[in-house]
């Protein structure tokens, strides 16, 4: 069998499965033999192309999912785990790992996950935030049923109103009795924004600029208006503890936020029109580039899908304070690293500028390991615990052609950057600290 031959059995079960049909009524809308179907579904048959076009247009299948494998560096990314002392008395050849990947690839990548998480300072599994964050990377960061009313509801206040922010205090004032008042900084210490029940007011910090003051009432407006669906969200993630369940609460809480303040239609048009030009997409929809950055991870409405793009804000330290995965096969590629050569160390240094660079991940830490990264720092609110912070995009580079800021960027493997894993699992003797040197001529801005 050709090498490059695509088996892909594991994930057509699974696409079977859920679309509740038998293998007979599959392989009917398909067109071939139920017997073919089975052959395919253990891996004994390739998936041909003819019948690949038929899974794509019948059940409007995102093909990229049948190439699971390369979300934990296939079968290198896979040997590279399993050489670990720890299994070495097992006596695991490469063949036998071929077959694990080919026939179980989720348990392949539950295995690489859990070895990836292991060893590296507290046990994060049982934390709240990284059960959220699992949550999240279910959905990959895409609530249809909320978007697509946040669309409707801007739609609606677009038609009446034109300027978003009276649009949306009229909105919060005359739908639910909640009128909008900006209070000095000391009356809310260690506040965005509150709701005050009892005044009937969403009471929201002066230190907030204007970005941030949108965002807040669309928040509330949100939350007011899709109660009932961001409870059921919440309550279908099946999170283990309170403290998980609140913070998957508050993630989905801004998304109908984002998904207000960028409708998705109007949103995936400035995108392709504009070649995702964030200073643009800024500009048109009155919002920040944090905001911007975590809307792009969103975009996965079927039939109308958007490029796969990673987000994540670090701070000073090199901390990793937010990751957002979206649909881009990331996988937690930032966490606790220390690379001096990456382009968000730099964006600390220039305040507000823009900055761009292809990287090289370490095998495992992110799949595919060519990545193209934007970075810009973004400073803190005034607030308790803020500060000047890191935002980052990230896309695979196959994808980052068309982009504004790939521009004069080489998306050549060859030329990118190469990062490590972090300090604590990295086994390299040639640290990257020397090479911080060779970010100007990385990085554009």
């Amino acid at each position: 069998m050709a090498e490059n031959a695509l088996l892909a059995g594991p994930a057509l079960r699974r696409l079977r499965k859920r679309e509740g049909l038998t293998q007979a009524a599959m392989a009917a809308s398909l067109g071939i033999s139920p017997s073919y179907l089975n052959l395919i579904e253990r891996n004994q048959r390739p998936l041909s192309a003819r019948v690949l076009v038929q899974v794509i247009e019948r059940f409007d299948f995102d093909p990229r999912s049948l190439r699971e494998d390369e979300a934990i560096g296939g079968v290198d990314g896979l040997a590279r785990r399993l050489s670990d002392k720890r299994f070495k008395d097992l006596g695991i050849d490469r063949e036998e790992i071929q077959e694990f990947l080919a026939a179980a690839p989720q348990a392949a990548a539950a295995f690489a996950r859990m070895y990836d998480a292991g060893g590296v300072g507290e046990a994060r599994v049982d934390n709240p935030d990284n059960q959220a964050r699992a949550a999240v990377e279910r959905w990959q960061n895409h609530f249809a049923d909320l978007d697509h009313a946040a669309e409707a509801t801007a739609e609606e206040l677009r038609l009446s109103v034109g300027e978003i922010s009276a649009a949306l205090s009229q909105r919060l004032r005359e739908r639910h009795q909640f009128s909008v008042r900006i209070l000095p900084a000391e009356v809310i210490p260690g506040q965005v924004s509150r709701l005050d029940l009892h005044a009937r007011q969403l009471q929201i910090s002066e230190t907030l600029p204007g970005a941030a003051r949108r965002f807040q009432i669309a928040r509330q407006v949100g939350s007011l208006e899709q109660r009932e669906a961001i409870e059921m969200v919440v309550e279908g993630a099946n999170l283990p503890s309170r403290e998980a369940r609140e913070a998957f609460r508050e993630h989905v809480a801004d998304y109908v936020a984002g998904a207000l303040l960028m409708p998705y239609g109007r949103f995936m048009r400035a995108c392709e029109q504009t070649a995702h030009d964030l200073t643009i997409l800024q500009r048109r929809f009155a919002v920040n580039f944090e905001q911007v950055a975590q809307r792009l991870t969103t975009l996965q409405r079927v039939g109308e899908r958007g490029l796969p793009f990673f987000a994540a804000r670090i701070d000073r330290a090199g901390k990793l304070a937010d990751f957002t995965a979206g649909a881009s096969g990331a996988m937690h590629p930032l966490d606790g690293a220390r690379w001096p050569a990456w382009v968000p160390y730099a964006a600390f240094e220039l305040p507000g500028t823009m900055l761009s660079q292809a990287v090289l991940f370490a095998e495992g830490e992110a799949a595919p390991k060519h990545w193209f990264t934007i970075a810009r720092s973004v400073d803190g609110n005034g607030v308790a615990c803020s500060a000047r912070n890191a935002i980052v995009l990230g896309l695979e580079a196959r994808f980052a052609g068309e982009l504004a800021e790939a521009r004069g960027v080489s998306l050549n493997p060859e030329d990118a950057v190469p990062l490590g894993t972090d300090c604590a699992r990295c086994g390299r003797a040639d640290c990257l600290n020397p090479q911080t040197r060779r970010l100007a001529a990385q990085a554009r801005y």
